[in-house]
């Protein structure tokens, strides 16, 4: 409990963070797999003199440079941002333990925009070999830093050793064996196919726009397919290979969850239908319409998005695995929080609760005495506590796994008997980080927001039906 946290009504912080990064992750893995499209297909074209596609590929540039390199890193600035107030905590200990991957990812960036800028401005300026050289560059730079990034947010779904090393204090090896962590190998082969897979449907949706030439359209659709074939082959050969190897606790989560197996049943719908819209458009590439376009487009979205909604939800209860909890407390600190109390222990929650309620701080020692406070105090207490225990990944009363509606219960007192057996009852959830008081205390706030028993009359539930005589001769004669 270091760090204030950042309190998003509604939406919730990391869902506030999902929406940023899903958006990024459209754009980032098209830097990516567009580089490689863009390096490529330049080359054939020199090599072919098809001054046609030069043409297009030239204003495809264009468009992917501006998508790419202004947005792109506006809406990776953006992520950085969120992350920091958001997770604090779990930031501050992936740069700890990967700035070393983070400055050479830097380096990747500045080559692969400065190779970016190179490419599209001297087009038409240097020799067809330098041309090509520097669309290469790009495409190397950018693949450096998929790489680099995939290290990092493979660790965050399984750390592999690392926990083990930085607890024996081998912090010289830890990046390394938190990098190359069983998670890497997979991620990597699955991002490299999806970012194909996501470049050549935005080359797609941008030519089914601007593209009028039905001869050019039929040569981009037919070059543009190997691409998309090639991406939702190796994304799904990096998917179940990663999907083999997961963490036990991470294959429980995705089989226990409903909502889970929807999601992944809809990206597999998303994978068909885009496999199935481009049999149809290769076969017919006149029918390449903007509708078709975004059909497409919105495929490869959907995949993209059902891939990464699944991978940050089956790291619960963790942020950072076997380190950090989604309520930003770290693995070593719960029996402490738990001894001394949530509100004592946190740096941010101690002042407070000494301005708002100064009765409760005990005049020699100067600690809380949570037991002193008034009846009309504990709805407030309780608040506080849930915007530091839960408000993390839970909203308030409406919203995002709103607790008012998650709290619903059909007797007084069972939120406050369930709370020190939070991860007992529901794996998925982080220990309870405090006292057996300030479980009662949240308790009292989460009882005041929840939703009536659906079947509760009068604060007790609807009695049994009374079995009837003739049900009882029933059951004795079948005994």
């Amino acid at each position: 409990m270091d760090y204030l946290w950042w309190h998003v009504p509604i939406l919730t912080a990391p869902m506030l963070i999902a929406f940023i990064a899903t958006v990024h992750v459209f754009v980032s893995h098209y830097a990516v797999g567009g580089g490689l499209f863009l390096a490529a297909e330049t080359t054939w074209a020199h090599k072919t003199e098809n001054r046609q596609y030069l043409d297009y590929l030239k204003s495809h540039a264009k468009f992917f440079v501006l998508l790419t390199v202004v947005f792109g890193a506006i809406t990776g600035v953006g992520i950085w941002w969120v992350i920091g107030l958001a997770s604090p905590l779990a930031t501050e200990t992936l740069i700890r333990t990967f700035v070393f991957g983070w400055a050479a990812e830097w380096v990747f960036f500045v080559v692969e925009l400065t190779a970016a800028y190179l490419f599209l401005s001297l087009w038409d300026r240097v020799t067809p070999r330098d041309h090509c050289t520097l669309g290469w560059l790009y495409a190397g730079a950018s693949v450096g830093t998929l790489i680099l990034i995939t290290g990092i947010t493979a660790f965050m779904l399984d750390a592999g050793k690392w926990p083990e090393a930085t607890q024996a204090g081998m912090n010289g090896s830890a990046f390394w064996l938190g990098f190359f962590n069983p998670q890497f190998l997979p991620q990597c082969v699955a991002r490299i196919g999806v970012a194909l897979m996501m470049a050549s449907t935005w080359v797609l949706f941008h030519a089914s726009i601007f593209v009028k030439s039905e001869e050019l359209k039929f040569l981009i659709v037919r070059r543009t397919a190997r691409y998309v074939a090639a991406g939702v082959v190796l994304s799904a050969i990096g998917i179940l290979w990663a999907g083999a190897i997961l963490p036990e606790a991470a294959k429980l989560s995705l089989m226990r969850a409903a909502a889970l197996n929807v999601i992944l049943g809809a990206g597999v719908i998303a994978a068909g239908f885009l496999l199935f819209q481009l049999f149809i458009l290769t076969a017919r590439p006149q029918w390449l319409t903007p509708a078709s376009g975004l059909a497409v487009l919105c495929a490869a979205m959907g995949i993209l998005t059902s891939g990464e909604f699944i991978r940050e939800a089956v790291r619960k209860p963790f942020i950072l695995p076997e380190c950090i909890y989604g309520n930003q407390v770290h693995v070593s600190k719960v029996e402490m929080l738990r001894q001394n109390g949530l509100l004592e222990s946190g740096v941010w929650t101690k002042p407070y609760v000494t301005e708002k309620f100064p009765h409760l701080v005990d005049a020699q020692t100067g600690k809380l005495v949570l037991e002193q406070a008034r009846p009309e105090d504990e709805k407030a207490l309780g608040e506080i506590i849930f915007m530091h225990h839960c408000g993390g990944c839970h909203a308030q009363e409406f919203g995002y796994s709103g607790l008012g509606f998650l709290s619903t219960t059909s007797e007084k007192g069972e939120i406050a008997e369930m709370l020190p057996r939070l991860n007992s009852q529901i794996y998925s959830m982080p220990p309870w980080c405090g006292t057996a008081k300030e479980a009662d205390l949240l308790a009292v706030y989460l009882e005041s927001i929840a939703k009536p028993h659906p079947f509760q009359k009068s604060g007790s539930q609807k009695s049994a039906p009374q079995e009837t005589e003739t049900q009882k001769g029933a059951a004795h004669a079948a005994n």
